[in-house]
């Protein structure tokens, strides 16, 4: 393992010296005064020379020159597999409830958890045979998650075809369980699969056929939105509005209404009152479909305005790609990002700390590259699929500005 020590502390920025090899966006463990027991994640953000700059994801207090860094290799990335919906997560994919169970009511820095719950079991049925030459997010087997078909796919991370040496039966399965075996048809290395993987956060899951232009309308039932501005399903729709002028009670009503399979919805730097809030409406929200909990289909991840700002950024990366990866089964997705303006002012102060040279009110000149590049992994795709065919999928993306002082 790649190790380092640190040299600077500025804020949630630290500043690491490592004669290791290190790539960008890795993840480290900051081991707070040479403690085993308190170690913080950070991710590298810039590399000079042997120097690296590290954005640390929670309080910084403590940590001293001369602390050890563990480099994990691992780009920041999120768990994904059945048990995803009804959950409350944090930016980095630890589940909220499950966090608190464990650490108490006040959360520990340096405690962290498996996004998918490991002990339960799910009721696998193989759609594969062995002997099938499957590509990466080809379908093997489905898992019931609710009212939807789960798909267990070929990991996205294998970019050769695979062919299907043995697979489970039809069974119920703990989600780290193998559930088939798999050779490599360029390698030949053969290797266990489970109902999980891992994918970066930062890299868009594009294993699609065909990303279509939008189309169809999104249904939000509410009508003024409908009539003087329809949104596309696969498209992009931003709400500016200052606070308290009632952008999140819309996002709700949205969610309850919307023409939507799934709601995720990314709380990025909101006000520790509105995302309570929000947690309290939701699970008392009936869904009209369903005439059940409108929790069963959404996703929460909650990062408040209290909490570090580089956890920001990771919380709307997190909900995007936990949004591709139900697109990739044929589900029509909507996100909620609220709001990108205080996801811009994290930017802002991480970009001061790292003292480059500032754009338009400080914010650093590549913000609107990367606002562009985020906005541009929602779309309407078509995923081939040689064990369950064609299908096509969608994620809408609807985010909030709140300009400063509500000054438009």
């Amino acid at each position: 393992m790649n190790s380092g020590k640190v040299v600077q502390v500025n804020g949630n920025m630290v500043t690491v010296a490592s004669d290791s090899s290190i790539r960008m966006n890795e993840i480290g463990f900051i081991l707070v005064n040479g403690s085993k027991d308190l170690k913080l994640k950070a991710e590298v953000i810039r590399i000079n020379g042997n120097n690296c700059d590290m954005q640390v994801f929670e309080d910084t207090r403590g940590i001293i020159i001369g602390d050890e860094v563990e480099f994990t290799s691992d780009l920041l990335s999120m768990e994904l597999g059945p048990g995803l919906l009804n959950n409350v997560y944090d930016g980095l994919g630890n589940p909220l409830e499950r966090l608190a169970e464990q650490s108490g009511v006040f959360l520990q820095r340096g405690f962290y958890l498996p996004s998918i719950d490991y002990e339960q079991k799910w009721s696998f049925k193989n759609v594969a045979s062995v002997g099938d030459i499957l590509g990466r997010g080809e379908t093997i087997g489905i898992v019931k998650e609710g009212r939807f078909d789960h798909h267990i796919m070929v990991p996205f991370t294998i970019v050769d075809k695979v062919k299907i040496v043995t697979i489970a039966k039809d069974n119920m399965y703990k989600p780290t369980e193998c559930i088939a075996t798999i050779e490599n048809q360029r390698t030949k290395q053969v290797t266990d699969i489970n109902m999980l993987q891992r994918w970066p956060i930062k890299k868009p899951i594009n294993m699609y056929t065909e990303k279509l232009a939008p189309s169809t309308p999104l249904t939000t039932c509410v009508r003024i939105v409908d009539l003087m501005f329809p949104i596309a399903e696969g498209g992009t729709a931003c709400i500016p509005g200052p606070f308290g002028s009632g952008k999140t009670v819309f996002q709700q009503a949205v969610s309850k209404f919307g023409n939507a399979d799934i709601v995720i919805i990314a709380a990025c730097g909101e006000r520790a009152g509105e995302v309570v809030e929000t947690l309290r409406e939701f699970p008392t929200i009936i869904d009209p479909k369903t005439n059940k909990s409108l929790m069963e289909r959404t996703i929460i991840i909650c990062n408040t305005s209290s909490m570090p700002v580089a956890s920001r950024e990771a919380s709307v990366y997190t909900a995007i790609t936990i949004s591709e990866y139900y697109r990739h089964m044929g589900l029509r997705v909507l996100v909620l990002a609220d709001s990108t303006s205080r996801w811009a002012q994290a930017l802002r102060e991480m970009s001061g700390r790292l003292e480059e040279i500032p754009g338009e009110e400080a914010f650093p000149a590549y913000l609107s590259s990367l606002i562009a590049g985020f906005y541009e992994r929602a779309g309407l795709v078509t995923i081939e699929d040689k064990n369950l065919g064609s299908r096509q999928g969608s994620v809408t993306l609807i985010g909030t500005v709140s300009p400063a002082g509500g000054n438009f």
